[in-house]
This record gives structure tokens, C-alpha cells and sequence, in this order.
């Protein structure tokens, strides 16, 4: 295990339908890299996630959304799963957690259709980044540039289009914290 993010603790924000692999890669990856990770969601216990279609694994939710704050964190990782992301992005809470965030210049991933909530929050205006293709015309709405690329950072926001780039978005969001989280 390597110490290189042993001050971080990052936030994972999700709810039932969460793609299984999107959750529990950088939660992997940033826990191997030494930061405390927290699950939160709306509600406590567990929750669901899916292998694409088929239901996966449920996952330990860490604290709810009620109860966490954005200033706790050094940064916040928006896993995908269409589910997931269509869902999160109707929770207020949600929302400004991820203002918050984006308003202290903290790192915010997004992968795969984790960007809805990024969307819905009103921060990717005049970004650049990437996602799962079908939210591209949202992105564009919204004011910010689509491409299709493996990882895009874009200041302390990073996105991703699918599980079969993580390993790139692991290593982008490991290095984005540790330049960005306080010592």
C-alpha cells in the first residue's frame, strides 16, 4: 500500500443501481493509495450496485447524505450506472455536495453516467470532459465540451467515459488529489 494520499479522505457519492465496478475500483485504487474513503447516499445500511444489468454486490454506506459535508473531504468521486446517475441528480443534498466541493476548487471525478449529477448541479459550464457518449448532448447544454477521450482533467475535475478506463481514471484521480489535498 503506498502512503502517497495518507491525508485525503475522499467522499463516494451514490444510491441503489450504482455500476458495481465504478464504485468499487476507485475505492480500491484510493484506499491501496492511502486515503480514508467514505460511501455516501441517501439512505444508510447498504446499497445496491449492478454489474450492467444484472444486480452485483450491495456496498456499506459510510454515512448519509444528511449527515456529511462537503468541507470534510478533500475530494468526491461520482460513480456511474445509468440508475445511479439518474436518481442522484433528483436529491438536493446531493447537488450541493457536489457545489460545495466544486466550489472550494476540491478534486471532482465523475465517470460513465456519474456526470448527471455534475450536470444537474450546474458546475461543468465551460469544462471540458468526457462521459458515457449518451450524455454528451446534456454536457453540451449545460455549457461544457464533450470529447471522447479515456480520462479528461480539466483543472480539479476529472471524467471518464466507461469501467474499461478506470484503471486511467484511478491513476488521474489519485494524481489530481495529490497535488490538490492539504499535508
Amino acid at each position: 500500500m503506498s502512503n502517497e494520499l495518507k491525508h485525503c479522505k475522499v467522499a463516494i457519492l451514490a444510491v441503489d443501481g450504482f455500476e458495481e465496478s465504478e464504485l468499487t475500483g476507485p475505492l480500491r485504487a484510493l484506499t491501496e493509495a492511502g486515503a480514508q474513503v467514505d460511501v455516501i447516499s441517501q439512505k444508510g445500511c447498504e446499497i445496491q450496485g449492478f454489474r450492467r444489468l444484472d444486480k452485483g454486490n450491495r456496498v456499506k454506506v459510510d454515512q448519509t447524505f444528511a449527515q456529511a459535508k462537503a468541507d470534510d473531504y478533500d475530494g468526491v468521486v461520482l460513480p456511474g450506472g445509468v440508475i445511479n446517475g439518474d436518481a442522484i441528480r433528483m436529491i438536493p443534498e446531493a447537488r450541493e455536495f457536489v457545489r460545495a466541493a466544486n466550489a472550494a476548487h476540491k478534486p471532482v471525478a465523475a465517470i460513465c453516467h456519474g456526470g448527471w449529477l455534475a450536470v444537474s448541479a450546474g458546475i461543468v459550464s465551460g469544462r471540458t470532459m468526457t462521459s458515457w457518449p449518451s450524455l454528451q448532448d446534456d454536457i453540451r447544454n449545460a455549457g461544457g465540451t464533450w470529447v471522447d477521450q479515456r480520462v479528461v482533467r480539466d483543472g480539479h475535475f476529472v471524467t471518464s467515459r466507461k469501467p474499461d478506463d478506470l484503471p486511467a481514471f484511478n491513476a488521474e484521480l489519485i494524481a489530481c488529489l495529490a497535488t490538490s489535498a492539504p499535508l
